[in-house]
């Protein structure tokens, strides 16, 4: 099973030496969170805690992502970059094609889109874009984004982002992975029609044989199921290998180690990253 770092709320001048150091460690890759900004206040809606509220507040540091991947990719060879996940519906989905097709070049195709709904609905208020078309957003701008990969003029006329034809350069070799977050029926439909694979998020390992049998069973209808497909989630207690191994049993094909104790000095975490990489993973497949 592949081990993928996630460190949110890292300064980003200590990203570029995070990155270095889990390339040495022999993790698989980085993956990055994504919001556009941290509000004042906002509503509980959050999915994975008791309460209905993230970890966050405006004082973490929220480097943007993909100039953030982008300075890690020019500092590393093998290391993979990733999103955990990115608010595709916010944005218009020419300027992510875009900016992923240069992310593909710089770092030698060591890019996935980890892409998800969203669910502060703060943040659509702000952008003025709304709320409740998300899901529909987010499925016609991986379609639109695809299209553009291919290369040469393309046209679109679906109802949210219809445009003449046009083309963005540079041309990519391949199309960028994309790997679709969330639990619900409908995040788990999306991946299986949509994705190459899927991303959960601190569920628990009860929750991980229904999950993935779901996920078989919809990629069966969309007539997916030979196709290869990841399946990545944040774990929990990483560091009890009894719990990664039977994620591993389970069919999981990778898991996520998070530092995120924000406050740690970048030593620390270093450190905890060295701790769990020659402790546990070579204890893994």
């Amino acid at each position: 099973m592949k081990v993928w770092l996630i460190a949110p709320w890292t300064e980003v001048q200590d990203m570029i030496e995070l990155a270095r150091h889990a390339e040495a460690l022999g993790f698989e890759g980085i993956m990055g969170a994504d919001h556009a900004f941290v509000p004042r206040s906002m509503a509980p809606g959050y999915l994975y805690s008791d309460d209905g509220r993230p970890p966050i507040d405006g004082d973490m540091p929220y480097p943007d992502v993909w100039t953030t991947i982008a300075a890690m990719a020019c500092a590393t060879e093998r290391l993979k970059f990733s999103t955990a996940v990115y608010v595709l519906p916010l944005r218009n989905p020419i300027e992510v094609a875009k900016a992923l097709a240069n992310l593909a070049q710089i770092s030698n195709d060591r890019v996935v889109l980890g892409a998800g709904a969203g669910w502060m609905k703060e943040e659509f208020d702000v952008y003025g874009v709304d709320f409740h078309q998300r899901g529909k957003l987010l499925d016609e701008s991986i379609e639109v984004m695809r299209k553009l990969w291919r290369g040469g003029y393309v046209a679109h006329d679906g109802p949210l982002y219809p445009f003449p034809p046009l083309q963005i350069t540079p041309a990519l070799q391949r199309p960028v992975p994309v790997y679709i977050g969330g639990t619900s029926k409908a995040a788990l439909r999306r991946a299986a029609r949509l994705g190459q694979g899927w991303i959960g998020a601190g569920n628990d390992i009860d929750e991980v044989p229904a999950i993935l049998g779901q996920l078989a069973e919809y990629r069966a209808e969309y007539g997916r199921i030979s196709e290869p497909f990841e399946t990545v989630i944040a774990v929990n207690q990483p560091q009890d290998i009894d719990r990664m191994k039977r994620l591993e049993e389970l069919g999981m094909t990778s898991a996520v180690f998070g530092v995120t104790d924000y406050t740690l000095p970048l030593a620390d975490k270093l450190r905890a990253m060295e701790q769990f990489a020659t402790g546990l993973m070579p204890l893994l497949a």
